[in-house]
């Protein structure tokens, strides 16, 4: 995995040019700032509904689903007086395959990496041993290094103001924190502040990234988000970790008229047993042919095109536990 050093280095160079070429693009004085803050939290505490809401547009794929985050998606937030470059992790866990061990060292891996990190704890649960073993992972990672940590409360809009502020006071206890601060991604509800507050833990810095960029997150790693994303609605508890996605290819369709071009996206949906096959693509292909539907939306939104989605389910068995396939998979 590239270091953010590196990569600040790489945006440095290759996007955001010097810091006269910034401030001759946008009149920006030498109090600007720039870096990379680290969203974490224990799996389902709203990460990457917060990394969309403050990026402004979808970056990163969201469920109701449990550890619905495998990579670290980066979503850029610029305005006039900073650019946080959000690096929305999966979330801390006791992990019980290979796979689940390989996410929990990408975490720790980034923790160690940002400028600033947010520690995310949903305001409609209780503080629990997940917040607990986070917290203590986070003591010891400001022993080590030092890296600011702010507490941020998410959906607020869940609870009513006095289970809030007992939400707030329990934080407070769980340990030592940069600041606190409540938030709901879904009404957009102090959004702006806990941007606002991370950006100022950043150094000062030229923007990394141009105006207009949201992320830099490779296509075909997206498109195989939103299709991992449309398959988890709606199937059982067991099926989400069991499934990954992978892009075959992308072809623009020959002999298209040049305002009406077509792309073909060939798409392989890989299951661990031959029943949760049967669960993705439901009674006569129905389940499957709702998922290539609602993909194909947010591919279309995401390109700018109209697009063909071609979807295929494999079954790879005991992929999170067996390192070939991980690694074939993209893991």
């Amino acid at each position: 995995m590239a270091t953010q050093d590196a990569d600040r280095k790489a945006a440095k160079a290759s996007k955001a040019g010097t810091a006269d070429t910034q401030l001759s693009q946008g009149g920006r004085s030498d109090d600007y700032r720039a870096g990379f803050a680290c969203l974490v939290g224990r799996p389902n505490a709203g990460k990457s509904t917060l990394t969309n809401a403050l990026v402004g547009q979808k970056v990163a794929i969201t469920s109701s689903k449990p550890q619905t985050t495998r990579h670290t998606i980066r979503g850029v937030a610029t305005t006039p007086t900073a650019q946080v470059i959000l690096v929305d992790t999966p979330g801390l866990h006791k992990p019980r395959t290979l796979l689940g061990q390989r996410l929990n060292d990408l975490v720790r891996e980034t923790l160690l990496e940002v400028d600033v990190i947010g520690f995310c704890l949903p305001a409609d649960q209780r503080i629990g041993p997940g917040d607990t073993f986070i917290a203590n992972e986070l003591k010891e990672l400001r022993s080590m290094r030092r890296r600011p940590v702010v507490a941020i409360a998410t959906k607020a809009d869940a609870v009513d103001r006095e289970r809030l502020a007992e939400h707030l006071m329990a934080i407070d206890r769980l340990g030592e924190w940069d600041a606190i601060i409540p938030c709901s991604a879904v009404s957009g509800s102090q959004v702006e502040e806990v941007r606002d507050v991370l950006a100022s833990f950043l150094p000062r810095s030229p923007q990394l990234y141009p105006d207009g960029v949201l992320t830099d997150e490779p296509e075909m790693v997206m498109i195989a988000e939103l299709v991992r994303e449309a398959a988890l609605e709606g199937v059982r508890d067991e099926l989400p970790h069991s499934l990954a996605v992978v892009v075959e290819e992308m072809v623009p369709r020959e002999d298209r008229p040049e305002d009406s071009p077509l792309l073909d996206v060939r798409v392989n949906v890989f299951v661990e047993r031959p029943s949760q096959k049967a669960i993705v693509i439901g009674r006569g292909g129905s389940r499957l042919r709702e998922v290539g539907t609602n993909a194909r939306k947010g591919i279309e939104a995401l390109l700018g095109q109209k697009v063909y989605l071609d979807l295929h389910v494999k079954v790879a068995k005991d992929w999170q536990r067996d390192p070939k396939q991980l690694q074939r998979l993209g893991f």
